[in-house]
């Protein structure tokens, strides 16, 4: 066979060219976009359909249903959509990707638009180099969009002529001759390039390539459509592994959607699919199926007919013309199919996004225990855009926050504990907190580290310097915790009694902190708007506990000087009102971050 080595890599760098151009079109637009496709994907959730018309447009718009779908799952992670909402939005993105089969029907085979690359891609050089950094996307977007199709033309070309290789056709006739088991094979074969590829488009791309050259017939490259909306799926699911249970539900629930739909088609797979040609006919397109036949008839002029250069007689420019028919009727045809098959199942399905909520809520039980280990909204596995990665990071940082303030409330009720029992669990439960505190810090610290990695806008880079302080700054919170627990411990180590003034200081003091934590964990919460009043409460809160601090240090010396209890009291009774005010001071320090950046 005339096919070498060298042949095979550039039709794998042709594969990277289109993938990569895809890649850096989707980021581009994205980052153009970052803000409003996220305030569209929150706003236009309201109910199932407009949440179905969300994710179709996001999906047409960044040409991945991939894509959209990991975001959906980041969304659902951080809180921003429900289970039910993110169903809908997948079915959207669904019948969204068919639009990259449109886009390459109309101008991969209908015209060349790979002419117009190279003038695109010189079009970009001026926004790349821009100091704009909007203006930067937009021409990352469109040095995307010129290398999708220039990758794809190069697919075209160095994909091998199976006319002057029989050997490879006689190894492809030996799976599509079994009927309906045929139909099943290549759905398996769909279903593999795309999770290998990870992209169901490009594998949309290789279909219609494969199809149009005359590698396999039509039924059977339909048969590859349906296998690549389950291979796209696992995109996802893959990504969700590490990930928190609403994260695996949305994947999950993306999986049982296809697969519900590629069921009901395999049922009534050659009618429905009978059905999609007398459309592509009545539009006036040829039938898809005389692609192979046609082939088969003209063998001889086969290599002629695909030299761009040959010169041909009339007879021969008719046949070109036939040929050229013939492929664009067969991309059409599955580019309706496509479309047909994911509107019939969204429009199946739209009504049952309830049961498809309790199946995967089922399938994917919650198993919770507040002082168990587990990040809420992110996991270092799973990355999705760098700008919504700040989004799920944020909501993480709130729950960090959250998780401190709880550990102040527990060591604020080993001070009140008498019981020895009780004191004893307290004490082990503060303890393990200290350990997840720590832990958690790492871990938030580690994924804004990958996330830094990649490629963010300046109020991005911004906000992630600022949430690497935020989340030192509360782990902090969480050492104070610790350290006043260890005071207590050695006060009642040494059986230290306490004067009723110092208790009533202590506890007027742990209110004081309280207030302020409870009104920095509002902060982390509020929207921009709501923030200045709240900081300006916090600033009024942490003069409150410095006044106070300085005025309890004073009567401490007075009354040591008076000799009113032991030396040791004092000590241990100013470690904790000290170490009240310390996290008094690591609260405005988080407070002050929020003060200086604007956050989303």
């Amino acid at each position: 066979m005339n096919y070498s080595f060298y042949d095979f890599l550039t039709l794998i760098g042709s594969l990277g060219v289109f993938l990569f151009g895809m890649k850096m079109m989707s980021e581009g637009l994205q980052k153009v976009a970052g803000e409003r496709l996220r305030s569209i994907l929150t706003a236009m959730t309201k109910n199932r359909f407009i949440g179905l018309f969300t994710g179709l447009l996001i999906t047409t718009l960044i040409q991945s249903s991939s894509a959209t779908t990991v975001m959906v799952v980041s969304f659902v992670n951080a809180g921003l959509l429900n289970l039910a909402q993110s169903i809908s939005v997948i079915m959207g993105a669904n019948i969204g990707t068919t639009a990259t089969a449109w886009i390459i029907s109309l101008f991969g085979f209908k015209f060349s638009i790979s002419a117009l690359t190279l003038p695109i891609i010189a079009i970009s050089i001026p926004f790349i180099f821009s100091s704009n950094n909007k203006r930067k996307s937009i021409g990352e977007f469109l040095i995307g969009f010129a290398l999708l199709f220039m990758g794809l033309d190069m697919l075209k070309n160095s994909v091998p002529d199976l006319s002057q290789n029989p050997d490879m056709l006689a190894f492809l006739n030996q799976y599509t001759n079994y009927g309906y088991g045929s139909v099943l094979i290549f759905l398996l074969v769909g279903t593999i390039l795309t999770i290998v590829v990870q992209s169901s488009s490009a594998t949309m791309a290789i279909t219609l390539i494969m199809c149009t050259k005359g590698w396999i017939s039509y039924d059977l490259a339909v048969a590859m459509v349906l296998g690549e909306n389950i291979g796209t799926t696992i995109t996802a699911n893959i990504a969700a592994i590490p990930a928190n249970v609403p994260a695996k539900r949305a994947a999950m629930a993306h999986l049982i959607f296809n697969l519900f739909g590629v069921v009901w088609v395999l049922a009534i797979f050659y009618p429905f699919t009978n059905l999609v040609t007398w459309v592509i006919e009545q539009l006036g397109q040829a039938d898809p199926n005389q692609l192979i036949p046609f082939i088969e008839a003209n063998k001889d002029v086969m290599s002629i007919l695909n030299d761009k250069n040959a010169v041909l007689t009339p007879a021969q420019e008719a046949l070109r013309q036939q040929y050229l028919d013939a492929q664009v009727a067969t991309s059409y045809g599955l580019s309706l199919f496509h479309t047909m098959f994911n509107l019939t199942n969204s429009a199946l399905l739209i009504g049952l996004v309830k049961v498809i909520e309790k199946t995967v809520t089922f399938i994917i039980p919650q198993k919770v225990s507040e002082d168990d280990f587990r990040l809420t909204y992110i996991s270092t596995g799973m990355l999705s855009t760098s700008e919504l990665s700040i989004l799920q990071a944020d909501k993480e940082i709130s729950v960090f926050a959250s998780r401190n303030i709880r550990m102040f409330s527990i060591a604020e009720d080993l001070y009140n504990i008498t019981d020895e029992e009780k004191y004893v669990k307290q004490y082990e439960r503060i303890e393990k907190y200290e350990s997840i505190s720590d832990r958690m810090e790492v871990e938030i610290a580690s994924y804004l580290t990958k996330v830094a990695e990649g490629r963010l806008s300046d109020v991005g880079k911004k906000d992630v310097h600022a949430m690497l302080r935020v989340i030192s700054e509360i782990e902090s919170i969480g050492d104070g915790c610790h350290n006043i627990a260890r005071t207590v411990q050695r006060k009642r180590n040494d059986a230290l009694e306490y004067p009723k003034e110092l208790d009533d200081n202590i506890k007027k003091m742990f209110s004081l902190v309280e207030k302020a934590l409870n009104n920095m964990q509002s902060i982390l919460g509020a929207p921009n708007e709501e923030r200045p009043s709240l900081i300006k409460q916090s600033l009024d809160i942490e003069k409150e506990i410095n006044d106070l601090r300085n005025e309890y240090k004073m009567l401490n010396a007075t009354k040591v000087k008076e000799r009113a209890y032991p030396y040791p009291v004092s000590v241990t009774y100013m470690d904790i009102i000290s170490e009240c005010e310390k996290i008094g001071d690591y609260i405005l320090n988080v407070v002050e971050q929020y003060q200086e950046t604007k956050k989303k």
